[in-house]
């Protein structure tokens, strides 16, 4: 489909009707860390259907909720839930959000996702702030007519992970309890977890963790120049690490088990962001 600014306007302007003010910092929850939304004070709940234009979350652990508030004297719009290319969306739709962030004014946007550990010195519970990604799948989110009004045909994308969020991060970790590290995250396209043998390819390219997603978000969002921190959550180590199957339920333990600290972590953060 092609889309126009109008379109992601339409998204916008319902949105900011119904919350009554203008966000400053977008925050979207990957799986199994949908918790951080209690956080959020005064929250107005929209949900993804309900919002012209927009797409509609399949995943079972993802809320599809749009949520506008408070946290840490901030205004939030935190989407619980996100969108994928598995659920059987085109990487052109998944500009969506990033898009409708944009037209809400947010200043800067933070993306979480749950992950699986290619490093091996990461273990389950740790946090990796994104410092670059890997993505091999050849489509793209930003495939089709450029819109100059969110950015220009050709753009560099070698500090899409924004330096000075990354520092910010790194000092929030101090006296968190949570081991933190700085890596690259690895774009698969799933739904199936990966197999040990790309696992290793991905190590010796460079992968400190498995993904699924937040990679089209991020390029969407350094398309339209807006600061970014990307933070992922080791729910597993990654397949062919250990000799034993990955599964849902692994991933789903783990999340629980560092939900509070990571909140916590996220909250600190965007207190401390100068927006």
């Amino acid at each position: 489909m092609e889309y126009d600014y109008a379109y992601f306007q339409k998204s916008a302007d319902y949105i900011l009707d119904r919350a009554g003010f203008i966000p400053e910092v977008a925050v979207i929850l990957g799986s199994c860390l949908g918790p951080f939304a209690q956080r959020i004070a005064d929250p107005v709940v929209i949900d993804y259907k309900d919002i012209p234009n927009f797409l509609v979350s399949t995943v079972s652990s993802h809320a599809g909720k749009l949520i506008l508030g408070t946290v840490a004297g901030k205004k939030v719009v935190c989407m619980s839930g996100r969108f994928h290319t598995y659920e059987g969306y085109d990487f052109e739709q998944l500009v969506i959000p990033i898009r409708v962030f944009q037209c809400l004014g947010v200043k800067a946007t933070v993306l979480t996702n749950a992950a699986g550990a290619i490093n091996t010195d990461y273990r389950p519970g740790d946090v990796m702030i994104i410092k670059d990604h890997i993505k091999l799948t050849g489509a793209s989110p930003l495939r089709g007519r450029n819109l100059e009004e969110f950015g220009p045909r050709f753009f560099d994308i070698s500090r899409m992970y924004t330096p000075a969020l990354r520092a910010l991060a790194l000092s929030c970790a101090e006296g968190s309890g949570l081991r933190v590290h700085e890596g690259v995250y690895f774009f698969f396209t799933g739904p199936q977890f990966e197999t040990p043998a790309e696992i290793r390819a991905a190590r010796i390219l460079g992968g400190d963790a498995a993904g699924m997603s937040t990679v089209t978000e991020a390029l969407t969002a350094a398309h339209c120049g807006m600061p970014l921190l990307g933070l992922s959550v080791m729910v597993n180590m990654a397949a062919g690490v250990l000799d034993t199957p990955i599964s849902d339920a692994e991933v789903d333990r783990t999340a629980a088990m560092i939900a509070g600290a990571f909140s916590d972590y996220v909250e600190k953060i965007i207190g401390r962001m100068d927006v």
